[in-house]
């Protein structure tokens, strides 16, 4: 079942303007702006409480508890365990497992490609590009990988990326280094963490940098302190979601960023190997003159 953030974004020319109020609300801190009573979504919104009921009529709901039932549903399949998915796994045909994984792969890397508009894709790549802006990328638990894949690939493209480590203790340097231009990208999937949405909050709140959140369908809290949000798939019907397509999406991001000056890409890739190199010829003249 579609999520009821995309449908109200689907449904967003439909809607009157005070729906579009209650829309706004709504997806400024969604879900949970949602989990409020109707009379006090109604006075944040300053929309009666009708229009609130037509609103959630029109976004496919029997009345405003179907839509809140659905809201706390979205949050349950949000902090879902490999334990809990593997009760509803869909196993793969005997004898071809690979196979079949593969598949449900290129499946999610298709629905990514078809989610994510390439004018949303561009922004981002233009943000990322900039050589006059800072970069900090972090990732969660497992998603940090991607982000450290990114980081590195970015260094060699152009300077000033910076990867976060994973020990909070350790931030307030990076915090404390970012300018209102820079940029913070963040991967965080379902099983999120508090500590990324504690990140972005102090992100955008004190230092008021842009942050590009990249999330699964549920949306990690973090992404209602988000410039941009690239919601990417993750299930494949197994006890563990797949995060090829998050992958995939990061090296679409390495490959556009760096044809967007290329020149200037080539000289810095040619600089970083000529460092490398005679970093490493140093290294064996040491161990040469130690024998």
């Amino acid at each position: 079942m579609i999520n009821l953030r995309d449908r109200i974004e689907e449904v967003g020319p439909e809607l009157t303007s005070s729906e579009r109020k209650v829309a706004s609300v709504v997806l400024a801190d969604y879900p949970f702006a949602g989990l409020q009573t109707i009379q006090q979504l109604a006075a944040v919104t300053g929309v009666s409480a009708p229009s609130i009921t037509r609103f959630v009529s029109k976004i496919g709901c029997n009345g405003y508890q179907e839509f809140q039932r659905r809201l706390i549903g979205e949050l349950k399949e949000s902090h879902r365990s490999p334990v809990e998915l593997k009760l509803t796994e869909n196993p793969a045909q005997p004898g071809r497992f690979l196979a079949d994984y593969a598949e449900r792969i290129t499946s999610q890397v298709h629905e990514m490609a078809s989610g994510v508009s390439q004018l949303q894709f561009d922004a981002v790549c233009d943000l990322v590009g900039d050589p006059s802006r800072n970069i900090f990328l972090i990732g969660g638990r497992m998603s940090d990988c991607i982000a450290a894949m990114l980081s590195m690939h970015l260094r060699q493209i152009r300077g000033r990326i910076f990867h976060i480590p994973a020990n909070p203790e350790l931030w307030p340097d990076y915090i404390l280094r970012m300018r209102k231009q820079d940029v913070l990208i963040l991967l965080d999937f379902r099983r999120y963490q508090a500590s990324l949405t504690e990140l972005a909050q102090i992100t955008s709140v004190k230092r008021h940098a842009q942050i590009v959140v990249i999330t699964d369908r549920w949306l990690t809290p973090a992404s209602r302190y988000a410039a941009h949000v690239l919601a990417v798939p993750t299930e494949i019907g197994t006890a563990w979601d797949g995060q090829v397509s998050a992958l995939t999406l990061a090296e679409a991001m390495i490959v556009k960023i760096s044809e967007q000056d290329w020149n200037a890409t080539r000289k810095r890739i040619e600089q970083w190997d000529g460092a490398r190199l005679q970093s490493a010829g140093a290294h064996e003249g040491i161990k040469d003159n130690q024998t």
